[in-house]
């Protein structure tokens, strides 16, 4: 028996279910076999980009309300215990042990991937806590996504865009049909995508979920001092903005207050609550400003969606004389849509590999440059991209580190860095 959180995770790591089996039969059956249950509200949160956000948002919100809060969300940047929070503090390693212990002995001889076998673990550890509320955060797709396993209360569906495509579909039809497999008949399922596909919509009706979607159900409104959310019954007027920056948090934030309003019942959330979760909520590695000479924005964009905000929101911040990019992506994502979006802001790239076989390494997404574009330099690791741009920079430049979460996660895995040039001194 594994003795240790690693030894536990390497031991998930050699396990290989039939890839034929393409359902969340095995998972239910060793769920079951757990007794794994929640005694309290349970929330699901799956969509393309905006999720991490939005759990950490409902985190935040419930917790300044006064609730006993759960996280689960996925993948970690630096550690595996970031994946599980209990009233905001990551669950020890040693405090998980027995739940992985528990996932074994209950799954007999049946197979669970690495992602099942941890997301059955982690849940069992929530359902033993004495939590108010629940907030699971999917993995990858929802229909036949470990945390589906569960039926929650309320189902969030956050914005759907092309990522996936080889496992979820190749477009935005097949994939919000995926997403839309964790709403349940006869509870709230929340729809913050501005433009949902038909699919999300069409699968709601079907099954008699309670729909409630942005722009019919719920809205916000705002200035550049505030802004303002309305839903069936309920009013927030005044609200400062999210400390989360960025250009989709009011979409992100609008979603996550339709989902209060749907659970008002059985957990009232004042205004006041509101106003200080979303003024304390945090998240790592989402448009995340680190001040300094030069500053440095770390973010886990990873899909050409994702990247157009980080552009957009990068337009936003002024001007710098140089832009300065850390790069590092898996092999089976839209690099040359990812790389077109920000090519416009970026005077200097540095490319980096990452610690997975199925990434790309940083002499093939040198090719991708367009032409004529050498990379400034092509590294082993991100923290070794990230030593050289600072070295490269000025102090009134910025750097820019996104991609894969293990981009961001490896200029991370010592801290936040700190970006004092030697050009600055």
């Amino acid at each position: 028996m594994p003795a240790t959180l690693d030894e536990w995770l390497a031991h998930c790591e050699r396990l290989h279910p039939p890839s034929a089996d393409k359902t969340l039969q095995r998972v239910q059956r060793v769920r079951e076999r757990m007794g794994l249950a929640f005694a309290v509200p349970v929330v699901t949160v799956a969509g393309t980009n905006g999720k991490g956000s939005s759990c950490a948002m409902l985190e935040a919100i419930a917790m300044q309300a006064g609730y006993r809060v759960g996280l689960y969300s996925s993948p970690h940047l630096v550690h595996f215990e970031e994946r599980c929070r209990v009233n905001g503090q990551r669950l020890q390693a040693e405090a998980l042990l027995p739940h992985f212990e528990a996932v074994e002995a209950a799954r007999g001889d049946t197979a669970l991937t690495y992602f099942e076998f941890t997301t059955l673990a982690i849940m069992r550890a929530l359902s033993l806590a004495p939590l108010d509320l629940v907030v699971l955060e999917v993995g990858l797709g929802g229909r036949l996504d470990a945390v589906n396993a569960v039926d929650a209360d309320c189902a969030l569906i956050t914005s759907i865009d092309l990522d996936h495509v080889e496992l979820l579909g190749p477009d935005r039809e097949s994939i919000g049909f995926e997403k839309a497999g964790i709403l349940r008949a006869g509870r709230p399922a929340v729809i913050s995508d501005p433009l949902p596909p038909g699919s999300v919509l069409r699968h709601a009706q079907a099954i008699g979920a309670d729909l409630r979607q942005v722009g019919r159900d719920f809205a916000h409104s705002g200035d550049r001092q505030q802004w303002s959310w309305r839903g069936r019954s309920r009013r927030y007027n005044a609200l400062a903005y999210p400390a989360l920056r960025g250009a989709n948090q009011l979409i992100n934030a609008s979603g996550v207050l339709a989902v209060f309003e749907a659970l008002h019942d059985r957990l009232p959330i004042t205004a006041q609550a509101v106003r200080n979760g979303l003024a304390m909520v945090e998240l790592q590695g989402r448009f995340q400003i680190v001040p300094g000479q030069p500053v440095l924005v770390l973010d886990v964009a990873h899909n050409p969606h994702a990247v157009a905000t980080l552009a957009l929101n990068l337009d936003q911040m002024g001007f710098y004389p140089r832009t300065h990019a850390v790069f590092g992506a898996m092999r089976d994502k839209d690099i040359d849509g990812m790389l077109d979006k920000l090519e416009p802001l970026v005077d200097a790239w540095y490319l980096c590999d990452l610690p997975l076989p199925r990434a790309a390494r940083a002499d093939e997404l040198a090719q991708r440059l367009p032409a004529g574009r050498a990379p400034a330099g092509r590294f082993a690791t991100p923290s070794l991209a990230l030593r050289a741009a600072l070295e490269a920079a000025d102090p009134a430049d910025r750097i820019v580190v996104f991609g894969s979460f293990l981009c961001v996660g490896g200029v991370l895995k010592d801290g936040v860095p700190r970006t004092r040039t030697a050009h600055g001194g």
